[in-house]
């Protein structure tokens, strides 16, 4: 007979493992929150190259994960642009790995990164990127630096939460806070004039923009990739 006291334990469990969604899945209440997914686990279609539309074979959906499997896939980003979001990401880095996730990006500059704050993605280990502190993974790229909990070995699932609400950006990497700054505020300003983009024309202008995934070179794969529109 079992005892009634791990019989609860047992059923509490069971209601544990069930309520969050399997991989690349929205929960009920996910759902009810509006949140949407921008990967299923198998479906591109959200996503073109930049400034193309159309997207590279080189940009693959396998075993559930979106990846990037070599060097030449291009830039991408999402058809929709997005102004007020919270994003969710998963992503993992090859060996000596460097990738990044942009917010605000447009398509009047010569590059994705010409006016788009981008999150760093980065083998903090191995990659010479990991010079500069706010280079390293999480990261709001050569602006402000993610502290060293924040950031996971190279080749480990690591979990990005991107939060953009009336220009305030705030970003979490694995639970740690990594970035929180208002757009265009003195602090941002500061924070700018000691950057390369100081002199960027339309950098982080534009109040809304696409969501764009880079190609560095290096294998990076990517899944439950969810958005919610605030």
């Amino acid at each position: 007979m079992v005892n009634r006291s791990v019989l609860s334990v047992m059923l509490l469990a069971s209601c544990v493992f069930t309520v969050g969604a399997a991989d690349n899945q929205l929960s009920e209440k996910e759902k009810a929150e509006g949140w949407q997914l921008l990967f299923d686990g198998q479906d591109l279609s959200q996503w073109r190259n930049f400034k193309r539309d159309t997207l590279s074979d080189k940009w693959q959906a396998k075993d559930g994960v979106l990846q990037l499997s070599g060097a030449g896939g291009g830039d991408i980003l999402t058809k929709k642009t997005y102004e007020n979001f919270e994003l969710q990401v998963d992503w993992k880095i090859s060996a000596g790995g460097n990738s990044g996730i942009f917010v605000l990006v447009d398509e009047t500059g010569n590059a994705i990164y010409s006016h788009a704050p981008e999150i760093q993605i980065l083998d903090d280990a191995r990659h010479s990127d990991n010079k500069i502190d706010s280079h390293r993974s999480g990261s709001l790229y050569d602006l402000l630096a993610a502290p060293v909990s924040a950031q996971k070995p190279a080749e480990n699932w690591n979990h990005v939460v991107i939060r953009l609400e009336q220009g305030h950006l705030q970003v979490w990497q694995n639970d740690v806070v990594t970035t929180s700054i208002v757009i265009g505020s003195s602090s941002w300003n500061t924070l700018m004039a000691a950057s390369k983009f100081a002199n960027w024309d339309g950098f982080a202008k534009q109040h809304s923009g696409h969501i764009g995934l880079q190609d560095h070179g290096d294998p990076v794969y990517f899944k439950n990739i969810k958005i919610k529109e605030l």
